[in-house]
């Protein structure tokens, strides 16, 4: 499937508001997509939670505001926390999602590898002969 980037309605249920300003979150979604294009381009399908998450931290708090006190109810954010950016757990998701993320094995060994051994084997050495503690195989 073909990455579709979400709308301004979208947004305003994953923030929970009855209300968004249509044309900030249109823009605010449009610069999510190309941030998150930065790190994974063509987008997964489901890329849609990391664009969201990334337009919500900008529409909710654009002036990057760390503390703010209204009569009795102060409130106090994490640094960072307004603006248009991601977060290393935005960019690990994206690559994730893209299938490029996690361990891998790499089998160094050829197909035509043999379990023979390939050195020469030495008849004068090992089970058959005398074991010294200490000396090996004398």
């Amino acid at each position: 499937m073909v990455f579709v980037a979400p709308t301004a309605e979208q947004l305003g249920m994953y923030l929970g508001l009855t209300e968004v300003e249509g044309d900030r979150a249109d823009l605010l979604l449009e610069q999510a997509v190309a941030l998150a294009e930065s790190v994974v381009k063509p987008l997964p399908d489901q890329a849609t939670a990391v664009v969201l998450s990334v337009a919500g931290r900008a529409y909710v708090n654009p002036q990057q505001v760390a503390y703010e006190t209204i009569g009795p109810m102060s409130v106090q954010r994490p640094s960072g926390s307004g603006g248009l950016y991601l977060t290393k757990a935005d960019k690990a998701a994206l690559k994730s999602l893209a299938g490029r993320g996690g361990a891998f094995t790499v089998d160094p060994t050829p197909a035509t590898a043999n379990p023979s051994p390939t050195w020469p084997v030495d008849d004068d050495y090992g089970p058959g002969q005398e074991y010294e503690p200490g000396w090996g195989w004398v």
